[in-house]
């Protein structure tokens, strides 16, 4: 897969329009280096300027995710680097400015620190020993991303989760068909394509689409869902009528997706042990017109039998780390440890709900293999009833050798234009 050029959205941002809100935004700036969200630094941001046209909420939300992602390329002493001159680093070597216009924009008098005025190149070579830094990835993070991907894959990783994803929309089947769901969008001027993988996926392809103000975002005729996410739910296959179990539902992006599969006469059980992101479900449900699915307690999984159960367990993250442009420096390696016994844990808990004969799946959005093979792997070992089966996916996204011990689901940013997921899928003898 061609990987998309990560900078060239700085490039065609509109700089000179961010002049008006340079002070506030590099005052938004330093909280964040710190470690405070982005996205609950620029909504403060943006509340205090209501009156924002539209080039400058561009220009001002492009220059704080932009120092959030690329403050490792900008330079390595980032920690101690003024946000203004980060700031104008980001403008002069990215943003396609010469110095003296960025020093304008940017406000910036006096010389900037040595240690941050060199620039990087822009050429794009797999294996750099220094796609770390071209790519802005933390050296923890990516550590991880080698151990698990190799060296060259690491690279393409860490580019590829540099530039957005796509905005992939899933069809609820509930209220429409896909086919008019691309044709009402497209009534209003949002382009839009099936997706490639996902049978209910769709790609809009409009620049800044503005989805909620569409006819179809107010009639719930889809949900905001990664391809790789939703190829994840088909791995269930659930069927009209059945009962389900989404052990981790969260806020229910999946659970609203089998739903869809098991239509009015089925049931879809969500279960999580965040009571909160369970009401949000609840509320999305009802707006989709899901009156299948039930919010269960945890206690109740201890009675609960079903036909089929999906397990996508908290992980460490790294697979949708294009999502948030602050979110790979978020990440604490140091705790990815304690992750593997509570995956096993919940999965073993949510197999004792699944009937003879029934399916279960295990899914996480991470591509370490302690969180993925070796906790299918002892899965198995533990529960010999469980035989492993083939993925009901594209051969694209099936890895099948010794070291996977069987067939798994495998999605990765750099491969298939998705987030990064895993699953492995069992037959209950």
């Amino acid at each position: 897969m061609e990987l998309r050029d990560p900078l060239a959205r700085l490039r065609a941002i509109p700089w000179a329009a961010l002049a008006p809100t340079v002070d506030a935004a590099c005052q938004a700036l330093g909280p964040v280096l710190a470690g405070v969200s982005v996205e609950r630094a620029l909504d403060r941001l943006l509340r205090a300027h209501p009156a924002l046209s539209r080039e400058e909420r561009q220009a001002l939300v492009e220059a704080v995710f932009g120092v959030a992602l690329w403050r490792r390329r900008l330079t390595e002493d980032f920690a101690r680097t003024e946000p203004r001159v980060l700031l104008m680093l980001l403008l002069r070597d990215l943003g396609g400015l010469d110095e003296q216009t960025a020093r304008g924009v940017t406000r910036l008098h006096g010389p900037a620190p040595a240690e941050a005025d060199g620039q990087l190149g822009l050429t794009i070579d797999p294996a750099d020993k220094n796609w770390q830094q071209r790519w802005s990835m933390p050296g923890a993070i990516a550590n991880e991303l080698v151990r698990a991907l190799g060296e060259q894959d690491a690279a393409r990783f860490a580019q590829a989760v540099c530039a957005p994803g796509p905005v992939t929309l899933r069809t609820n089947t509930l209220r429409t068909t896909r086919d008019r769901l691309m044709d009402s969008l497209r009534a209003e001027g949002r382009a839009c394509e099936p997706a490639p993988f996902a049978p209910q996926g769709v790609r809009v392809t409009s620049a800044r689409p503005n989805l909620l103000g569409t006819q179809a975002s107010k009639a719930a005729w889809f949900e905001a869902q990664d391809e790789g996410s939703q190829l994840l739910g088909a791995l269930v296959q659930a069927r009209p009528g059945e009962r389900v179990l989404d052990a981790c539902a969260g806020a229910g992006g999946k659970s609203l997706q089998l739903a869809c599969e098991v239509g009015t006469a089925g049931r879809v059980f969500a279960a999580d042990v965040d009571a909160t992101r369970l009401l949000r479900l609840g509320a999305r449900a009802k707006a989709a017109g899901a009156s299948m699915v039930e919010l269960v307690s945890q206690e109740a999984l201890e009675t609960l039998e079903v036909d089929c159960a999906l397990v996508d367990a908290p992980c460490s993250e790294l697979g949708p780390l294009r999502r948030g442009p602050d979110a790979r420096w978020r990440l604490d390696a140091r705790t990815f440890g304690v992750l593997p016994a509570l995956q096993l844990e919940i999965l073993q808990r949510a197999a004792r709900c699944v009937r003879a004969g029934g399916r279960l799946v295990y899914a996480t959005c991470t591509v370490r293999r302690e969180e993925n093979e070796e906790v299918a792997i002892a899965f198995e070992r533990a529960q010999p009833r469980f035989q492993r089966v083939r993925p009901a996916a594209a051969t694209t996204f099936i890895v099948d050798g010794a070291d996977t011990q069987g067939p798994v689901f495998r999605a990765l940013p750099h491969l298939h234009d998705t987030d990064g997921f895993f699953a492995a899928v069992w037959h209950k003898s």
